[in-house]
């Protein structure tokens, strides 16, 4: 089986230039798909946006006590707290 030339994929201004682009042409020409694709995704952050909660002192204090039981920061704690209520309130409410 002959190896095919593999092309170039041009440098896109943006997103939108990058769309089009891959709407009209084939990927296949772009990749050789017999050869191994490696990601370091180790460096990769979920998008995150900085909010300020206010929250009795006590209700804090509490948390922050139940993450050093837990040894984990109390930001991180929270956030799975949270996380877990808020995919428990979607089930109950489907």
């Amino acid at each position: 089986m002959k190896k095919k030339d593999i092309k170039l994929i041009p440098r896109f201004k943006n997103e939108d230039e990058e769309r089009d682009f891959w709407a009209t042409h084939d990927a296949t020409d772009y990749f050789d798909q017999f050869k191994p694709v490696e990601f370091d995704l180790s460096e990769l952050k979920f998008s995150t946006e900085t909010i300020s909660l206010r929250l009795p002192q006590y209700l804090l204090a509490r948390i922050k006590e139940l993450a050093n039981k837990k040894d984990v920061p109390y930001q991180s704690l929270m956030k799975i707290f949270l996380a877990e209520k808020v995919e428990e309130s979607l089930r109950v409410n489907k």
